[in-house]
């Protein structure tokens, strides 16, 4: 097991970008809690978040493996920057 020292406070909120296969509509954002749903032309939608800490993070994600959506991509983000 490697010694290598994180720097990333696992327990302060962090933004994601999460790219999920399929449309969603926007109807979907209060269900997710204080997320922001946006379709792609070519078939995916984009939910940006923040979230409060990893144990918040791993219940969006469990959400969205519930619905059986299947998930393409997840990349923190910059808040600062939402083009990542």
């Amino acid at each position: 097991m490697s010694n290598t020292s994180h720097h990333m406070n696992l327990d302060e909120p962090l933004n994601y970008k999460i790219r999920i296969k399929g449309h969603l509509n926007q109807d979907w954002e209060g269900w997710f809690d204080n997320v922001t749903i946006k379709q792609t032309d070519d078939g995916e939608t984009i939910i940006t978040c923040t979230v409060k800490d990893q144990s918040a993070l791993h219940g969006l994600l469990r959400r969205i493996r519930d619905l059986g959506i299947p998930l393409i991509s997840i990349v923190r983000i910059n808040p600062s920057n939402d083009d990542e």
